[in-house]
């Protein structure tokens, strides 16, 4: 049965950003992320997280490191009665110094790929679904799979170039108020 999803970005979304952060000690959750993904949990959603991590191309940690942060953030989660279906990361990155992860994919955001893995995998229906991130490289690849996007203008975008793929669909600040957008354009529908 085909079902819907919401697919988050990790660092700065899900999570406070601190940069190639590897350590599962220094990992908390943003403020009513457990709540906010319960809340969805239970009208339906499958969650997932896609997370480019260019710290493995860049040696600072390994490919293996991410499974000990999957598996802190599903901890924290359990206490708020919810858990990620699957975290899917792309370690790559062109200017890389580790060969095999030193070039261009198709996994990396803006680029699609991770989220439609996703959908293959687990029979996700993108145009019921959604995209939330704090960059425009994450509402390009939300928009690029065919997912409704929402932006968290949370001050991490500093870029803001603009594209064809980079309007999202909705703009707030917190993850509370996407999971609320999210669940009004549900019921608005």
């Amino acid at each position: 049965m085909k079902q819907r999803a919401v697919f988050l970005d990790k660092d700065g979304t899900l999570i406070p950003d601190i940069p190639y952060n590897a350590d599962p000690a220094r990992i908390t959750l943003s403020p009513g992320a457990g709540e906010g993904l319960r809340m969805l949990k239970d009208h339906g959603y499958r969650l997932f997280v896609i997370s480019n991590q260019a710290g493995v191309a860049h040696g600072y940690f390994t490919f293996d490191a991410l499974r000990g942060i999957a598996e802190k953030i599903q901890q924290i989660l359990q206490e708020h009665g919810v858990s990620i279906d699957a975290f899917f990361f792309c370690p790559h990155h062109p200017q890389g110094s580790v060969v095999p992860y030193n070039c261009r994919c198709t996994c990396r955001k803006p680029e699609p790929g991770l989220i439609l893995q996703a959908a293959l995998e687990y029979d996700i229906v993108l145009g019921d679904s959604w995209m939330i991130g704090d960059i425009l490289h994450d509402v390009e690849a939300g928009n690029k799979a065919g997912c409704r996007t929402i932006l968290l203008d949370n001050g991490n975008e500093t870029e803001w170039i603009p594209g064809p793929y980079r309007l999202p669909t909705r703009t707030t600040d917190t993850l509370p108020d996407a999971v609320s957008l999210i669940l009004n354009h549900v019921y608005a529908c």
